[in-house]
């Protein structure tokens, strides 16, 4: 009984460990951001606290190995986790002055490391119970090592392609801290074979739903402006209404900014987006990679255009459709990678292709590399426009430089169309790329007033400037997209974070 009891505890350390680590994700990203920083932070900390783990478990297995003290480590942990929902907050608000990569990897430590750590002590122990002769040990050590590292295969699979969409992650920790605190209770059982620790179990099973009932959890509350809030595959979406405007925001950044008695874009950039009616006047067939809630599928569709839109997520997908009025006539929606479509869709060409899957979090780097740009010549006509939607710190950010370095190698003319002022600060830039040259007939009509869609459009034209082509060219085997996008993140969080306080937004 005993034998079998330390598979299954094996099973369960296991399995939370990357339950832990995936959904740390979740449980950081919209704070941070879903970056490659926020990534190398989790996997950090989960291998240093396993590995000190490892030492002090074997350290104390040696001095006094036995059931009670096994099952403590899991008792230890089921309540580190169960502690993490009330923590969250109350920790990262405290870490918002350190900057992104320094409060990433803290708040990573703090809330993820202890029951990390209690995990790895408990493999040396379990090893030393069930290792009865030195002769069987490297079997023994073998077989628990397997259980416990294919636990971890199933959790980890199990995690984000099953229970992080259909639960999501409060319900997940609290399941996961219970999981361990039954293994606890049912070890005690065994060591002191008490009708207490029974009881204890049985009433654990019991309050389950109690406990699930005091975590706190956010759900969509339409009084409070809070009209949907969902876990994707992808991210967690919200859809907010605030000040007249409604919002969605994918890992606590918005991506789209609606009025919803137009359902135009509030975003300067998609004004100059409209830069392609005016480069392209006969409309076509446009492909829109990144669709959002889907105003500039709408735009494009009211002048005449057929738009393609391809969106990897389909909760932004049915969320455009629900609170954005995204309509079937106004896109054919392709619930895919941006990039897998267009190379397996070889009988599409198109007059136009935006893409507008950057956000400030992160940078899709498979969509800003040679390999792709050459895709993208593919699917346009000869004389096809690519435009692109960067957000940037600055008009000459090196992530820009880059991309309009590597568009230049593969288009005959490269324009940048800058939109932040001043200069220097957080905003964004489109970048436009033909085989044909980018001239307009005639200038944008002069706007009325400042801070306008025509003002829009027509200050970055007057501005526009070819790229100086000092940036380095971006292949799928070298691409530093991702560690540039860093400190547009972290000026994106700190704005973020300071205009939605100040509007009393739940972020």
């Amino acid at each position: 009984m005993v034998s079998a009891f330390l598979y299954l505890a094996v099973i369960v350390s296991g399995a939370s460990v990357l339950i832990l680590e995936i959904l740390g994700t979740r449980v950081l990203g919209p704070y941070y951001g879903v970056s490659i920083y926020l990534w190398s932070a989790l996997i950090g900390v989960t291998l240093a606290a396993l590995s000190l783990g490892y030492a002090l478990g074997g350290h104390l297995a040696d001095r006094r190995a036995d059931l009670g003290r096994f099952s403590l480590f899991y008792l230890l942990a089921g309540l580190f986790v169960l502690a993490l929902p009330f923590a969250v907050r109350p920790v990262l608000d405290l870490l918002e002055p350190l900057g992104l990569k320094t409060a990433a990897l803290t708040g990573a430590t703090i809330l993820f490391f202890p029951p990390l750590l209690v995990l790895g002590m408990a493999t040396p122990f379990a090893l030393r119970l069930k290792a009865d002769t030195f002769d069987r040990v490297g079997r023994t050590a073998g077989n628990l090592y397997a259980v416990s590292t294919l636990a971890s295969v199933v959790a980890a699979i199990g995690t984000g392609f099953v229970l992080v969409p259909g639960l999501g992650v409060r319900r997940i920790l609290v399941l996961t801290g219970a999981a361990l605190l039954m293994t606890a209770l049912l070890g005690l059982m065994l060591h002191r074979k008490s009708p207490r620790v029974l009881g204890a179990a049985l009433a654990l099973a019991i309050g389950l739903p109690l406990i699930q009932g005091w975590v706190p959890r956010e759900t969509a509350e339409p009084g409070r402006g809070l009209l949907a809030l969902e876990q994707s595959a992808y991210g967690e979406v919200r859809v907010l209404e605030r000040q007249s405007l409604r919002y969605m925001l994918i890992d606590g950044a918005p991506h789209s900014i609606v009025d919803p008695l137009t359902w135009r874009s509030t975003y300067p950039y998609a004004d100059v987006l409209e830069i392609g009616k005016l480069l392209r006047p006969e409309p076509g067939r446009m492909l829109l990679v990144g669709l959002g809630a889907g105003s500039v599928a709408k735009s494009y569709a009211l002048a005449g255009w057929r738009v393609d839109a391809v969106e990897i997520d389909p909760v932004v997908t049915d969320l455009a459709r629900k609170f954005f009025h995204l309509q079937d006539s106004e896109a054919t929606v392709h619930q895919a990678d941006g990039r897998r479509f267009m190379r397996d869709a070889p009988e599409f060409t198109y007059d136009l292709i935006v893409l507008d899957a950057f956000g400030s979090s992160s940078v899709p780097f498979h969509l800003v590399t040679r390999e792709v740009f050459d895709l993208i010549r593919s699917r346009l006509v000869p004389g096809g426009l690519l435009a692109m939607n960067l957000e940037t710190v600055g008009w000459r950010d090196p992530l820009a430089e880059a991309v309009a370095t590597t568009l230049a190698e593969r288009f005959n003319d490269v324009l940048i169309l800058p939109i932040a002022e001043p200069p220097d600060r957080l905003g964004n830039l489109i970048l436009l790329a033909s085989d044909q040259d980018l001239a307009l007939a005639e200038d944008p009509a002069p706007p009325d007033s400042r801070w306008t869609g025509p003002y829009n459009l027509a200050h970055a034209w007057d501005n526009r400037f070819t790229p100086a082509g000092s940036g380095p060219i971006l292949t799928d085997d070298r691409n530093p997209a991702g560690l540039w996008s860093n400190r547009i993140n972290d000026a994106a969080r700190r704005q973020l974070h300071s205009f939605f306080g100040r509007n009393g937004l739940a972020w």
